[in-house]
């Protein structure tokens, strides 16, 4: 028997003020890896400490790097050669985290082995291992998933034209370009989130950019960073979502991360027809800052797919309960990944969300759904997906009655205080425990 988070949801007042939200996972992520490969010292304020990027610091950590934690959100990342650990690195359910580093490892002189939860070890690697052995790594996974083992070998540089795009795949060759020999070249059919671009670069590393094509060669050391780290347009996504659909909300939010790459949900919205305003007010790690404010609207059907989906592949199970209260039909194509997150989002949103007395209709590559529709409270289960779990949560906001989201806690992978701070924006959201 074990107590576990679960949030008790249900109508309450317009959602009205101004917030933040954590720092954005992606970078976290990258933050304290690339700040590990680093020669000095990287400093790092307003991190994101979440389940996930806590997983990614503990490995960096196990490899020997020293880290200086001052306080939950600030570090200072003594960076250099890392030396072999006394174990697996136990990435948890980072995806993100046991990708990128997987291209950093395939570097090391020492073998390692890379592994995480059971969530983590049905997530598809087939898909990095592939490229990464084209370059001469030393790596093989278990049935195409966690753990993944690494042993040194002499590394060369390749073209690899991905057949997805795909920010965690380019950046896990990427890494292991910084230890080949030559030039690694990347390609992508679309756009994909480019952060590791970016750090990189304000990094000091010879690493180029043309369309969809990147190219790096080695070039060490890596210069430390000072970064601040901007708020996570994906945790963003729950709050704007919320502020649309509950009547009477008007929200500002406040230093988020508005990387082109990354803004296809606000993108997709406004064809909707949401009351959206965006404005840019600076530079935090190379990323362009801003602010959004999100009134109530009337939405309206859309059709997404080719490129979009891509800058918005997190943002799907949210928008599934927007579409929800949308006038008219939304379709989603090319949106397969969604099968191989944390979850199979499309199956498991969909399930959930029949639970309210949803009409979804899945497809191989998405959904469609007919709106507006009228949800009723439930119970429903996060299915240790913290989007899930979350979107879970906007839709009880919407639907008549208590709704109980159990296995919430998951939330905090991504948002740790999700609840408090819609809570604070006048949602009415309790985080309870139950027995299981």
């Amino acid at each position: 028997m074990t107590a576990k988070d679960c949030f008790v949801v249900q109508p309450g007042g317009p959602l009205k003020g101004s917030t933040s939200v954590p720092g954005d996972k992606s970078i976290s992520h990258r933050a304290v890896m690339f700040g590990a490969l680093a020669q000095g010292q990287t400093h790092v304020r307003a991190w994101l400490p979440a389940g996930d990027t806590e997983a990614s610091l503990a490995s960096v950590m196990k490899l020997g790097i020293k880290v200086e934690r001052h306080n939950k959100y600030e570090m200072t990342i003594h960076g250099g050669e890392f030396q072999k650990p006394d174990g697996p690195l136990n990435l948890v359910n980072a995806g993100t985290g046991i990708r990128l580093i997987a291209g950093i490892m395939c570097g090391q002189p020492f073998e390692s082995i890379l592994d995480g939860s059971e969530q983590l070890r049905r997530r598809p690697m087939k898909r990095i291992v592939t490229p990464l052995q084209q370059m001469g790594a030393n790596i093989t996974a278990t049935n195409d998933r966690a753990p993944l083992t690494i042993v040194p070998a002499q590394m060369h540089g390749i073209r690899y034209d991905m057949p997805v795009a795909s920010a965690q795949v380019k950046s896990a060759i990427l890494l292991a370009g910084l230890y080949a020999e030559g030039e690694t070249i990347v390609t992508q059919p679309g756009p994909a989130r480019d952060h590791t671009e970016r750090m990189l670069s304000a990094m000091g590393a010879d690493i180029h950019t043309d369309g969809h094509l990147v190219a790096i060669r080695p070039k060490w050391p890596l210069q430390p960073m000072n970064v601040t780290v901007p708020g996570d347009i994906s945790s963003a996504a729950f709050v704007i979502v919320a502020g649309l659909l509950v009547p009477g909300s008007d929200l500002t939010l406040t230093g988020i991360n508005l990387n082109p790459t990354r803004t296809g949900l606000l993108d997709v919205l406004r064809q909707m027809g949401a009351d959206l305003i965006v404005e840019e007010t600076g530079l935090e790690a190379g990323e362009p800052v801003g602010t959004i404010r999100v009134r109530h609207s009337a939405l309206k059907g859309t059709e997404v797919g080719g490129d979009v989906v891509v800058e918005m592949i997190d943002e799907f199970p949210i928008l599934m309960v927007a579409a929800l209260q949308a006038e008219g039909e939304t379709i989603v194509r090319d949106a397969q990944e969604l099968r191989v997150k944390e979850t199979d989002r499309i199956a498991v949103m969909a399930q959930e969300l029949r639970k309210f007395g949803a009409e979804i209709t899945e497809t191989p590559d998405g959904f469609r759904i007919r709106g507006p529709q009228q949800l009723k409270a439930a119970k429903v289960d996060g299915h240790d997906d913290h989007r899930v779990s979350m979107s879970l949560s906007v839709a009880g906001l919407v639907a008549s009655g208590r709704t109980t989201v159990l296995d919430a806690r998951c939330a905090g992978d991504s948002f740790p205080g999700f609840a408090e701070t819609l809570t604070k924006l006048g949602a009415d959201i309790l985080v309870e425990d139950i027995v299981t």
